[in-house]
């Protein structure tokens, strides 16, 4: 029996529809202006290496820095210090807690490796400093 020409309309409806619906995402965000769903558009390539911020960020940077390195060389009592987290390790080894002493003995050599990384890092702050506090800087 032959389809009547309501049902073969909402039948080619349908099509069209959903043919239209799986292009539409792809013109959404080819725009020239690069916008894309948040709206922000595209972000421009820099201008400079950022030294003002740099300079401008430099005395909270070099806080969290000595802070870092503090406590990471405290006693046993600083949380977060390289010497804590060994005892936790001993303990852990000493209780028969392979897992908890093999993720603990990881976390403490990751800490141990931060320790010289903070330290170069406070070294480079420095000489930016030194930098930043020049006449002809920014």
């Amino acid at each position: 029996m032959p389809a009547n020409r309501t049902t073969v309309a909402a039948i080619g409806a349908l099509a069209l529809a959903g043919a239209l619906l799986a292009v539409a995402p792809a013109q959404a965000d080819s725009s020239p202006s690069g916008s894309g769903k948040d709206g922000k558009g595209a972000r421009s390539a820099p201008k400079g290496d950022g030294s003002k911020e740099i300079c401008k960020r430099l005395p909270k940077t070099k806080g969290r820095v000595d802070a870092a390195i503090t406590r990471l060389g405290g006693d046993a009592t600083v949380a977060g210090s390289v010497t804590r987290l060994e005892q936790r390790v001993a303990a852990a080894k000493t209780a028969g807690h392979t897992e908890v002493y093999t993720y603990l003995n990881d976390r403490l050599t990751a800490r141990k490796a931060l320790l010289p990384t903070l330290q170069k890092r406070q070294g480079d702050l420095k000489a930016v400093s030194t930098w930043c506090a020049a006449p002809d800087a920014k």
